[in-house]
């Protein structure tokens, strides 16, 4: 269970680095989540020191921008967008972090049009190469879902598993989140059935980015899925507030409220909602049923 590094601070410099690991560790999480968007000033020394210090695991996430897309028509662009993350890449492994995911796959800003085919392939056969190079690292990918003011190449999870499948990388693998999902789906449950075979990494958000369970996310259904399917993949917690967040990352996302200004109040709320729920779910004798015309003592019910 974790936390995204941008509960607790906007910058990630030694000083922030020092403040989200000490937060994400003091709220009782076990992860932490990193936005490593400028790789070749990333400092790796110390992120490694202090997952030590701290005893946390590491991930980190991230979205791209049009100058590194590759997802783009533009041969060059695509070059770019592939070395830019051989080189995140490269800092994960040398931090020691398991999972690279977000908007992985192409750009994250509202578009003006859907996205053509040529694009998906574009962007489908680099993070074929991408996964290749990141499994040679021992490092998964998660393409993480969003909604259609963040992304015109998918917005479901059911467009998310093909895209996956087509790509046919055996490290890479769907992120869903449940705030993206609460704009996007028609429910909570039938998205994680959807994926439970290529599910690789889930955030938990609410609907407006605040406390949970305050807003209209129906987090009931989401964990009792997760439990269904048998999902054991990193469950990270991912709130935003202009308060905190970087400015750059605040006009992306659209954070124009201060939902919370007190980032470890926030923390350890999520911390004991998250795991309160995972713990609810497991005393639960969930089931999952088989699918119609096959026998149900040799249906594999395995995620």
């Amino acid at each position: 269970m974790g936390c995204h590094g941008s509960v607790w601070t906007g910058s990630f410099d030694e000083a922030g680095l020092r403040t989200a690991f000490r937060g994400t560790a003091e709220a009782g999480f076990d992860l932490v989540e990193l936005p490593v968007f400028d790789p070749q000033s990333w400092p790796v020394e110390l992120t490694r020191r202090l997952a030590a210090e701290y005893d946390l695991a590491t991930t980190a996430s991230l979205g791209l921008t049009d100058d590194v897309d590759i997802s783009s028509e533009d041969p060059a662009t695509v070059r770019r967008g592939e070395d830019h993350l051989r080189a995140v890449l490269q800092v994960l492994h040398e931090v020691g972090a398991s999972h690279l995911v977000g908007v992985i796959y192409g750009p994250m800003k509202k578009h003006q049009r859907p996205a053509t085919e040529r694009e998906v392939r574009n962007g489908q056969e680099a993070m074929r190469r991408l996964a290749t190079y990141a499994a040679a690292l021992g490092i998964r990918l998660g393409v993480e879902i969003v909604n259609r003011y963040e992304s015109n190449i998918f917005n479901t999870a059911a467009q998310g598993r093909v895209y996956v499948e087509e790509v046919g990388a055996d490290n890479l693998g769907v992120h869903l989140d449940t705030y993206h999902m609460n704009i996007e789906e028609s429910g909570m449950f039938a998205p994680v059935l959807e994926t439970a075979r290529c599910l690789e990494y889930v955030h938990v958000g609410e609907s407006h980015r605040g406390y949970l369970g305050t807003g209209t996310v129906d987090f009931g259904s989401f964990f009792r899925a997760l439990q269904l399917v048998g999902y054991r993949g990193p469950v990270v917690f991912e709130s935003f507030s202009s308060a905190v967040v970087d400015p750059d990352l605040t006009a992306t996302l659209g954070i124009w409220r201060n939902l919370w200004r007190d980032g470890a109040d926030l923390g350890a709320h999520a911390s004991t909602f998250i795991r309160s729920s995972l713990r609810a779910v497991e005393t639960l004798d969930l089931h999952r049923p088989p699918r119609p015309g096959t026998d149900p003592a040799r249906e594999d019910t395995t995620p």
